[in-house]
């Protein structure tokens, strides 16, 4: 396993991050520290007594998406691949093998959680454990005297993950790949400035990413900076 470990001022440049108490920052670089070649960590808690960081650093950081948890108690450091290139005659695959089947490799590098997926008109998404629908009915066979109704097509449904500091930021993989290509850059920054929107104003819209794209063209109009923190209150889109 390689032994030097570098951090990417993309991700610890952000206000997101250095918003964040310093106690929470040091756990950050602590779990990088401390993570194998594709950023798994499984003693997160021994870290964090070690340095003597509390229960709400790391909940913080879950909170955050800085980290991902999973039901063994693995957490794997979202945008590892961001840090770090590993040489591969130095590079060790991670023995979670479970764990990572659950992610999903973004254009930039950055982890997802697969079948975490929330339906478009959900809030928020909670990771590692999937609601069930209460009360759901069990389908009973038609009686053999009453003619049996014609099957329906099924619907398809685009899942959709949250994102964003308030995980209302609604975006479905592809959707996510096309708002990584269109703004390399900032599209992180354009995410955060919809979610802290969307959780003061209390708007919902139907597609997030025609809602960036908007943003974005108007502040082209204005000459305004890409993906800078300008409030919206009060204006449509």
């Amino acid at each position: 396993m390689a032994q030097r470990r570098m951090f990417s001022k993309k991700i610890t440049d952000t206000d997101t991050f250095l918003d964040m108490p310093l106690s929470s920052q040091a756990l950050y670089f602590h779990l990088n520290m401390h993570a194998d070649d594709d950023g798994f960590v499984s003693n997160s808690k021994t870290i964090k007594r070690m340095i003597g960081a509390s229960d709400d650093d790391l909940k913080l950081l879950m909170a955050k998406q800085f980290i991902f948890t999973f039901d063994s108690g693995v957490v794997v450091i979202r945008d590892w691949k961001i840090h770090n290139y590993i040489r591969k005659d130095t590079y060790t695959p991670t023995i979670y093998g479970d764990e990572m089947d659950e992610l999903h490799e973004g254009v930039n590098g950055s982890y997802t959680v697969r079948g975490r997926a929330v339906d478009g008109s959900s809030p928020q998404v909670r990771l590692g454990k999937d609601r069930l629908g209460k009360g759901s009915k069990e389908n009973s066979s038609p009686s053999v005297d009453e003619p049996s109704s014609p099957p329906k097509k099924p619907v398809h449904k685009i899942s959709r993950h949250a994102y964003g500091e308030y995980k209302n930021v609604l975006l479905s993989d592809k959707e996510m790949e096309k708002l990584q290509k269109e703004f390399p850059k900032d599209w992180q920054n354009r995410i955060e400035r919809l979610s802290s929107y969307v959780a003061s104003s209390g708007k919902h819209y139907k597609n997030f990413l025609a809602t960036i794209r908007n943003w974005a063209k108007r502040d082209q109009r204005n000459n305004q900076p890409q993906g800078g923190g300008q409030s919206y209150g009060g204006v449509d889109f």
